[in-house]
């Protein structure tokens, strides 16, 4: 029997691959015992219960980035972590540590090296985070999603996704999708979606065209996200939902998506062969960016700006696109070939390979 220490978490593109690392060694080894280690602020402190995993927490402990009384103080924090987890592994008799980056993910690399266990971290982001930066150091067992990701003794695996996801067929399912969300099975189908946050550019870039967009004999399924801000454009063959609990089948009823480029999703899309407008998000590190630039220069996605979500990109870009099932055939292909579904099984060969060599 193996016992699995699963670090990371924080959010959804921590949380999501390790839940589906969790979910294929549980369907491959029902004896296996596996601990989730996470925070109590992180959305792991909610999804990882609901899948019915043990959840151990840890101090949330962001690194510094200036000088200043936290900064100060982390060394201490730090070391007190490392140790609260290297008598988890030691109590519990951990085999290997998995880390996904997240604030719980680095002390849990620096217990595992200083108990000689095994550990492997997945990087989900083209440009990786500062957690698993330093743990790649100190391990030759690192997965990333995206090939050129500048870490230490990085290997592809592709990204670690929901089973729902990977077994999708998406031609056999399009009519009841379609049917489920309220869209008609036979029109183009267009999903637009910013994650469960929302993304105001996207919501109302895409919405304010809603009348064009059906005229055009096109449908819409988008998903609005949190921003409850934003007005329903309220046009007949325009699907508003706010959140969507079965984005497998939201995959199956379109043709064309528009989205951020999260890692997940850009996975996803790609794996899947969904054509796709990028539009990454601005804020921060800049790696949506990244993640979403191996399909592009396949040919199987567009990357758009936030500022370019005009009225007038959507009629001269966005429409002859939908409308146009040659060129999505095309890039369909092109998507599929640059994207993969493996990964999981991937990410799980590594961690028995780093196993083998203990």
């Amino acid at each position: 029997m193996t016992r699995y220490l699963l670090a990371g978490g924080g959010t959804a593109g921590h949380v999501n691959p390790l839940l589906a690392l969790a979910d294929l060694i549980r369907a491959e080894e029902p004896d296996a015992e596996i601990v989730v280690l996470g925070t109590r602020e992180g959305l792991e402190a909610r999804l990882v219960p609901e899948r019915g995993y043990e959840l151990a927490f840890i101090e949330r402990l962001p690194f510094p980035r200036r000088p200043n009384l936290a900064a100060l103080r982390f060394p201490a924090r730090f070391a007190r972590a490392v140790r609260q987890v290297r008598r988890l592994i030691r109590d519990r008799r951990i085999d290997v540590v998995v880390g996904f980056g997240g604030y719980a993910s680095a002390p849990a690399y620096r217990a595992g090296a200083k108990e000689g266990i095994p550990v492997v971290i997945h990087e989900a982001n083209a440009k990786p985070g500062m957690a698993n930066k330093l743990g790649a150091r100190s391990t030759p067992y690192v997965g990333v999603t995206f090939a050129g990701t500048p870490i230490p003794n990085a290997r592809v695996t592709g990204m670690p996704l929901r089973p729902e996801v990977v077994a999708l067929d998406r031609p056999a399912l399009r009519a009841e999708a379609r049917t489920h969300f309220g869209l008609d099975p036979e029109r183009p189908t267009l999903l637009v979606t910013g994650g469960s946050l929302g993304a105001r550019a996207i919501n109302e870039g895409i919405s304010s065209s809603a009348q064009t967009i059906v005229d055009s004999g096109a449908q819409v399924l988008h998903v609005w996200g949190g921003l409850t801000e934003l007005v329903n454009p309220g046009v007949p063959g325009y699907q508003v939902i706010p959140y969507c609990d079965r984005m497998d089948l939201a995959f199956a009823a379109c043709d064309l998506a528009v989205s951020r480029a999260g890692s997940t999703t850009v996975s996803e899309l790609s794996g899947l062969g969904i054509p796709a407008v990028f539009v990454p998000y601005s804020v921060g590190n800049g790696e949506q960016r990244f993640n979403a630039a191996g399909v592009v220069e396949a040919g199987g996605a567009l990357l758009v700006e936030d500022a370019e979500l005009t009225p007038s990109w959507v009629s001269s870009v966005l429409l002859p696109l939908l409308t146009d099932e040659n060129r999505l055939a095309e890039m369909s292909t092109r998507a599929r070939n640059a994207g993969t579904l493996d990964g999981t099984e991937r990410l799980l060969a590594l961690v028995r390979e780093a196993l083998a060599a203990r």
